[in-house]
């Protein structure tokens, strides 16, 4: 697993740090543990557009590790930015353009405050919840006519796309993140040691689009978490997933159905034909393209499952929704 955090010109550095080096702390913290689900500890990787040092606002000069290259990563970050965000989005169209590219073979994008602009711009929004630092809003919305921007909400979530508004909101991402990846040994560990005070559950602070995952089943959820990461993988070993939570797999399918009205498999496919519907919406991709990105080898059995569960096909679901996308916009 690869973690990318992106140095622009003008950002706030604390919201490069802050997720860096929580995460840095959860790998030093992971190797010390008995942790689950974890195969190798995650790589973190500074890009920019440029390996120049990067002089900041605040005096600090960030030096990348990467240039914006054409390599997948699992998860990015994106910093706040001093003020108007307008004139950096405006000068780094690479960046958008390899945002959209990384969005497009799976990575899991998460934005600060201003730095969400550069999502919104890469239109991986539209239509879709987003949160932004609040002094902004107004311009947020004028901007992005149609992103549904949540005044009330410090953090928004849909499918892979994360909106943190402040820096004490990204903390909280993080550590949800932290939890997904490491386990909650980890997260309550890291959680402890940068936080005194208690923080309010991931799924109090945010306003998702996604099906609520708020039973008490702890290690059901921690399965519900590693499938919504690892979706894309071509082969899911639902035995292997069971055998990591330290569960048999008759046991597992049986705690699974009872916190989530649904077979482990079920959810898997659910998971799998969202990021299918966003990415028929959202991506010129081919239909067999879009079936392998989201785990699907056979283009012919994703189309079949694709048409029994929203009873038209992925090419019909595209011309319609970028149909009424379209009507949309004109009218």
């Amino acid at each position: 697993m690869k973690i990318a955090f992106v140095i622009t010109p003008n950002m706030l550095t604390t919201s490069f740090s802050n997720a860096f080096e929580l995460f840095y702390a959860a790998n030093h913290a992971a190797t010390a543990s008995d942790s689950p689900l974890l195969e190798q500890t995650p790589k973190l990787v500074k890009v920019a557009a440029t390996l120049e040092p990067i002089a900041q606002p605040s005096g600090l000069s960030l030096q990348a590790d990467v240039s914006l290259v054409d390599d997948k990563f699992d998860f990015i970050y994106l910093p706040a930015m001093w003020r108007n965000p307008r004139p950096v989005v405006r000068k780094l169209p690479e960046l958008v353009e390899w945002l959209r590219w990384q969005y497009e073979h799976g990575a899991i994008i998460n934005s600060t405050g201003t730095g969400v602009w550069f999502t919104a711009q890469a239109g991986l929004l539209d239509n879709k919840p987003a949160t932004t630092h609040w002094y902004f809003f107004d311009r947020f919305s004028k901007d992005f006519p149609t992103v549904q921007l949540k005044r009330q909400h410090f953090i928004t979530t849909t499918s892979t796309i994360f909106c943190a508004g402040s820096i004490n909101a990204l903390t909280d991402l993080t550590l949800h993140h932290v939890h997904r990846i490491y386990g909650r040994e980890v997260a309550d560990h890291i959680s402890h040691h940068f936080s005194h005070e208690v923080r309010q559950p991931f799924d109090q602070l945010s306003f998702s689009s996604e099906r609520n995952t708020n039973h008490p089943d702890e290690q059901i959820l921690q399965a519900q978490l590693w499938l919504q990461s690892n979706f894309s993988r071509q082969q899911i070993s639902m035995h292997q997933l069971a055998e990591d939570l330290r569960m048999s797999q008759r046991n597992f399918g049986r705690r699974f159905k009872a916190a989530t009205n649904m077979t482990p498999v079920e959810y898997l496919q659910e998971r799998r034909l969202i990021a299918a519907r966003e990415l028929l919406q959202t991506s010129n991709l081919s239909i067999k393209e879009i079936a392998y990105r989201v785990g699907y080898l056979d283009v012919s059995y994703f189309s079949k499952l694709f048409r029994d569960l929203n009873t038209i096909t992925p090419s019909e679901y595209r011309n319609t929704v970028r149909a009424k996308l379209y009507h949309s916009a004109q009218s």
